[in-house]
């Protein structure tokens, strides 16, 4: 499949719907929807809506069947990108190669903006025609203290301390991890899947969420600011707990790899199409930016 093109499609469809969604700039409070429109629609590859549609296709169904949760989950994602880049976090200056939101709107309107971000991802998630009431539990659960905000706190905590693999681990799989996994879980839900398909989106999530992050990892260790799209080398820096402090540049390749490996032999649970969600695990191998 020319992968390309899927990440060009999935990316203008969802950004249509969350233009559709996010009210305008100019509606009062006009400086907080400024906001969160700067930061919502700044780039980038739309990576878990468009994991949220691959699921559903993987089941059968139409990516039309996984538009609102796919929505939910990039409105949720995008407010965790806010919050990281806060300067009582990682206080960084860019984000897909524009100013963080901080940086243009002040911290306390940043702050506020994050925050409208996830309820509207919760008002979305509720609308979606079916099994509702499931995918606002996914999204909740992914965006808790045991998941992407505990994550967080680990990674945060982990600044400073020698290299600890089982700290990594976490950090992978909740900081990173659970929103991919809870993007595929919706979109299986969303289109009415098997409880096989649920549980191979929860491995195949799982495992391309840790790829990720170990992607992410290397990526900011061997590439240049220009190229990231974000302070490349900040991890260093600050001393983070990382694939590459912990097991070396080539160990961190060798586990990406195995991560990958891990995410595509789940595939075979899903009954319909797959060919997006193995391009989209090879993609997160092989990723520049």
């Amino acid at each position: 499949m020319d992968l390309n093109a899927y990440l060009t499609s999935g990316a203008r469809w969802i950004e249509a719907e969350l233009d559709r969604r996010v009210p305008p700039a100019d509606t009062r409070p006009a400086t907080l929807h400024a906001a969160m429109r700067h930061s919502l629609f700044a780039g980038g590859k739309r990576l878990r809506p468009i994991l949220c549609a691959a699921a559903a296709t993987a089941c059968g169904a139409p990516r039309e069947a996984a538009l609102l949760p796919a929505a939910a989950i990039e409105c949720l994602h995008t407010y965790t990108l806010i919050h990281d880049d806060l300067p009582c976090m990682d206080d960084d200056d860019l984000r897909r190669g524009v100013p963080t939101c901080h940086k243009v709107y002040g911290e306390a309107i940043a702050l506020l903006a994050g925050d409208a971000l996830q309820a509207l991802a919760f008002q979305l998630a509720a609308q979606t025609p079916v099994a509702a009431l499931e995918i606002v539990r996914e999204l909740a659960a992914a965006a808790g203290s045991q998941a992407v905000v505990g994550g967080q706190v680990e990674d945060m905590l982990s600044e400073g301390q020698p290299p600890d693999a089982e700290r990594l681990r976490y950090i992978q799989q909740h900081k990173t991890g659970d929103l991919l996994a809870c993007a595929v879980r919706m979109g299986v839900l969303a289109a009415a899947g098997t409880p096989a398909a649920l549980a191979a989106a929860t491995t195949y999530g799982q495992a391309i969420g840790e790829a990720f992050q170990i992607a992410d990892d290397i990526l900011d260790a061997t590439a240049t600011t220009a190229q990231l799209g974000k302070t490349a080398g900040s991890d260093a820096a600050r001393e983070k707990n990382t694939a590459v402090s912990v097991y070396g540049l080539d160990g961190a390749r060798a586990l990406l790899q195995e991560r990958v490996e891990q995410a595509l032999a789940a595939l075979a649970d899903f009954p319909g199409d797959t060919a997006p969600l193995a391009a989209l695990a090879r993609h997160i191998a092989t990723r520049k930016n």
